[in-house]
């Protein structure tokens, strides 16, 4: 049997290839690549349907072959069906075309039965989730430090998911809004102007409100009022601030909330291995949320917008989070005997995560250790014992990218599931791909392309073919440990690290 490959344009002609050759393939653009239009000839009895390779008199051939690739593209997106309210409903109306069929074709019938039951499943998504009584508010990293709701287990974000999200203002107070998660910046500044009971039709063109998003080093980014879902594009001490043009300038940034402490901090209360276990599972929740067509689009681009990656969002930024988390607990311990103590736990907590194949956790700790503030305290690294510098000097061997992190690669390749992966690597090999090489061919996908970004997703679905299972309950203050590890509070700002590390060890003359 033959299936379709996907033209760029629906009225283009469409070869064939076999079906094992694109059983696993990913397109960029999945719902747009898909020949919609021929689609639906194919069940409705349009008689202009046509393919160089097939017999015209092979009318079943052709059904089961379409119905294939529809069931391949559903059973693929099942979970993510309904944000594509535009191919849903195409989906929909093709529905009772190849019921009609059945009758006619016996043996379409377990293909049918197949269908039915992914249409089932996404209709009853589509009728929980605009629910009033079901919708919930789901709460993002760093909003409002609710231990509450940083304990319950991590759930996959949608683009019509809502959440809370302060907006400040240039003398930092600030509105709690309610916003769907791929809100565009005009929707946002919609919903302040009613907190902040502006007028609908501001009297002067300077009091528009505008959208800034600004980092804690004090740089600004003014968001453009069609840009979409970015809550989830904030860096990690980003905050979103609405203004007037004409008060830009005066926009500063939150003051930190941490500060130096010169006795025991939470870290220092809480074991290597405990922490090394939840960060573990926290990651494995994050990770799992991800769809793997999320990997594809973040990459890809397109016209798809952010609303599909916003799980990847998240988890890379997690991934920065834990780095600055790393510096930050070192560079606020006054104490050089303490912060030798902490450099020994982080190293341990590496190897602890490299053993649990949490590979992003292991990654993210070692490049927190290897920051430019915290690898120049001499005096601190020179109380640690040599079998914990040697150690490290191992780890940051591993996670040297010299020969396209060979080493790194080497070692992943022979980890059985589950495997927590160094998620931005995997990026950098889509992109490497996608830049290599076009994705159309005088108008047909280029398929070796498509096999090469499938085998990515393949390796994805692999790591996380076997659940994983850690005993995080065991400690008898494994809840406080849990919030903790939850929702780290950082300093992401260079210079201020720079400042405290050499507070802490100045630069000798």
């Amino acid at each position: 049997m033959h299936v379709l490959v996907f033209p760029a344009h629906p009225g283009l002609r469409c070869d064939v290839i076999h079906p094992h050759r694109l059983a696993d393939s990913q397109t960029p653009e999945p719902a747009r690549a898909l020949p919609w239009p021929r689609i639906h000839m194919t069940f409705s009895g349009a008689s202009d349907y046509s393919s160089p390779s097939w017999d015209q008199s092979d009318v079943l051939q052709r059904k089961q072959a379409v119905l294939s690739v529809l069931l391949h593209f559903m059973e693929t997106y099942k979970g993510i069906l309904q944000e594509e309210e535009s191919t849903f409903k195409l989906i929909k109306d093709l529905y009772p075309l190849v019921m009609k069929d059945v009758q006619r074709f016996p043996a379409l019938e377990d293909d049918v039965r197949q269908l039915h039951r992914l249409v089932e499943t996404a209709e009853l998504r589509v009728t929980q989730e605009v629910s009033a009584n079901t919708r919930k508010v789901k709460p993002l990293f760093r909003h409002f430090r609710r231990i509450d709701s940083c304990l319950q287990p991590r759930v996959a974000f949608r683009g019509s998911d809502e959440i809370f999200c302060r907006v400040y203002m240039p003398d930092h107070s600030y509105v709690t809004i309610r916003s769907r998660l791929s809100a565009s910046v005009e929707d946002i500044l919609t919903s302040v102007s009613e907190k902040l009971q502006y007028s609908e039709e501001p009297s002067g063109r300077d009091e528009a409100l505008i959208l800034v998003a600004v980092a804690s080093s004090g740089e600004k980014a003014m968001l453009k009022p069609n840009e979409d879902c970015v809550f989830t594009t904030l860096g990690i001490n980003s905050h979103l601030f609405a203004c007037t043009k004409d008060s830009l300038d005066t926009l500063v940034p939150l003051p930190e909330e941490i500060q130096s402490s010169p006795g025991d901090t939470e870290i220092h209360r809480i074991e290597a291995e405990d922490v090394a276990s939840h960060l573990t599972v926290f990651h494995w929740e994050l990770f799992s949320c991800v769809h793997e067509v999320e990997f594809v689009d973040y990459v890809f681009h397109g016209e798809r917008g952010r609303r599909e990656t916003a799980n990847l969002e998240l988890l890379l930024q997690r991934c920065s989070e834990v780095q600055h988390w790393i510096t930050t607990e070192v560079l606020l311990c006054e104490s050089v005997g303490k912060r030798a103590q902490l450099l020994k736990k982080f190293i341990k907590t590496a190897a602890i995560c490299k053993q649990n194949q949490d590979m992003l956790s292991f990654f993210a700790v070692v490049m927190g250790l290897d920051n430019a503030a915290v690898s120049r305290l001499r005096l601190t690294w020179e109380k640690i014992p040599g079998k914990f510098k040697n150690l490290f000097r191992k780890f940051e061997n591993f996670t040297d990218p010299c020969r396209n992190h060979k080493t790194y690669r080497d070692v992943i390749s022979r980890m059985r599931p589950p495997v927590i992966p160094f998620v931005p690597l995997i990026l950098k090999d889509l992109t490497f791909i996608n830049e290599s090489s076009k994705t159309f061919l005088d108008g047909l996908v280029n398929v070796e392309k498509m096999h090469a970004v499938a085998e990515r997703v393949r390796t994805i679905r692999k790591y996380r073919s076997t659940p994983l299972r850690i005993d995080t309950e065991s400690s008898p203050n494994h809840l406080q440990i849990k919030a903790y590890v939850r929702q780290f509070q950082v300093i992401d700002n260079q210079n201020l690290l720079f400042e405290l590390s050499h507070k802490l060890e100045p630069s000798s003359q």
